[in-house]
């Protein structure tokens, strides 16, 4: 009996009618889900709307031979293990067949029990193949670290018991934020904390790929679709079967892949470029955007219907400027405990507007970290226009005017030294005008030498 806890599909094609039935009841008992077939011209046909891991073909048919069957599958052959069943005067078929792409053979009458066990190692094949295919999905579409996920503010605890909320839950999910809020790394929580966590999540970048690209990497191609397609490859929903597929930035998906993914999330299935098979898969779908949905849709750059159908549940996430609570654990975080900061750094970042949000924030550290002397991060350690923002931003009433004050100066002495004091760099570099550097070093009693 299988290892799965699952039913195997497996096709019986064979022309004799009491084969069929008595393997039919066999297996149904043995946790396989058996149809049969008594031509190639009817197995092609239950080929046609789905995969079956496993198919049992008998050498000589109405119509034609098992090999014929074979080529007649040509690449799609990878999708499904072969059995083939042979009288003893075609043994060198039968061979032929397997150099054909059939994974064994076995001679006519056939025992129940070895067939058994060869229809077992067959499934346990066709198994790793697709577990194999997941993984190589899932590092050819892995992306660079996201920002840790940390916040202590109201609304990322808001954050927090929505996703504990949708996880359960296998409708679709709309994340709508800013770039750099997180939404890939909210999608993984998601994906973690819900009942196929342990199945594959695959994620896909809309704006990452061309038009014609992305359906290839969407739904998948058969060998000589197109120039360059010199394989069979699986699409990102096949990757994802049995798990979740996250679509990144679905506001930038071209108008004719729109209607396939509508077609695909109405019922699952789906065709590979260049293929005439219909494909069947269960994938929960996570959808994130930065952009407004409901005014692409009103624009007609966005298909309504599938904007309803990807935003059956929805989960916003704030941008950094609003959670200013949470820089200084995610500065801290992202510096690392063999890091300190120097005084008053937090005090000034969170002047800043941070419009890449905490993907901008983390970026910024890393190159602090790189450009930090004796482990200390300093301002002057930041990017330049982080820099010149806070040089030229105006100082908030509520904020400790001592500390931002010192630490205002400290920046300025530092650009006029690097640029050998001359006023006119150093204001450019500022963001200022030449008129208004004079009259920060009038303020902050800071020496013309």
């Amino acid at each position: 009996m299988s290892n799965s806890p699952e039913p195997i599909d497996l096709l019986i094609v064979d022309d004799d009618v009491f084969l069929q039935q008595d393997l039919k009841s066999y297996f149904s008992r043995k946790n396989y889900r058996v149809m049969t077939a008594g031509s190639t011209a009817e197995a092609l046909d239950i080929l046609e709307t789905r995969v079956i891991p496993v198919l049992v073909v008998d050498m000589l048919l109405p119509d034609g031979s098992g090999i014929e069957l074979l080529e007649k599958l040509g690449e799609q052959v990878s999708d499904s293990e072969v059995i083939m069943l042979t009288g003893q005067g075609s043994i060198e078929t039968a061979v032929e067949a397997m150099k054909k792409g059939a994974l064994d053979y076995l001679t006519k009458p056939v025992r129940l029990k070895e067939l058994e066990a060869v229809i077992e190692r067959a499934a346990g094949v066709n198994r790793l193949k697709r577990q194999n295919q997941q993984l190589q999905g899932m590092l050819r579409q892995r992306t660079a670290e996201e920002p840790v996920l940390i916040g202590a503010s109201p609304v990322m605890q808001d954050v927090f018991r929505l996703i504990q909320r949708l996880a359960p839950a296998d409708k679709p999910i709309l994340i709508q934020g800013e770039s750099g809020t997180g939404k890939e790394l909210v999608a993984r929580a998601i994906h973690q904390a819900s009942c196929v966590g342990d199945n594959p999540l695959v994620a896909v970048n809309c704006a990452a790929l061309p038009e014609q690209l992305m359906e290839s990497e969407m739904f998948g191609h058969e060998k000589g679709a197109f120039t360059g397609a010199t394989s069979v490859k699986s699409g990102l929903f096949e990757i994802a079967d049995g798990g979740t597929l996250f679509i990144d930035e679905v506001g930038e998906l071209a108008p004719v892949l729109q209607a396939k993914l509508l077609r695909t999330l109405e019922d699952g299935s789906f065709r590979r470029v260049g293929s005439t098979k219909q494909r069947r898969v269960t994938v929960r779908l996570i959808a994130a955007t930065n952009r407004d949905l409901l005014k692409e849709v009103q624009a007609g750059r966005f298909r309504e219907d599938l904007y309803y159908r990807i935003n059956v549940l929805t989960l916003g996430l704030p941008p950094l400027r609003e959670r200013l609570d949470d820089l200084p654990l995610l500065l801290r975080e992202f510096a690392g405990p063999e890091y300190s900061l120097e005084a008053g750094l937090e005090t000034a970042l969170r002047r800043y507007t941070w419009p890449g949000n905490v993907r901008q924030l983390k970026n910024a550290v890393e190159r602090a970290r790189i450009l930090a002397e004796n482990h200390v991060l300093e301002l002057k350690n930041f990017p330049e226009e982080i820099q010149r923002s806070l040089a030229n931003a105006e100082i908030p009433a509520e904020m400790d005017v001592d500390a931002l004050g010192a630490l205002t100066r400290q920046h300025i002495e530092q650009v006029l030294r690097k640029h050998g004091g001359n006023k006119t760099t150093a204001a450019r570099m500022l963001g200022v005008s030449r008129r208004t550097l004079y009259r920060l070093l009038e303020k902050y009693a800071i020496s013309d030498e």
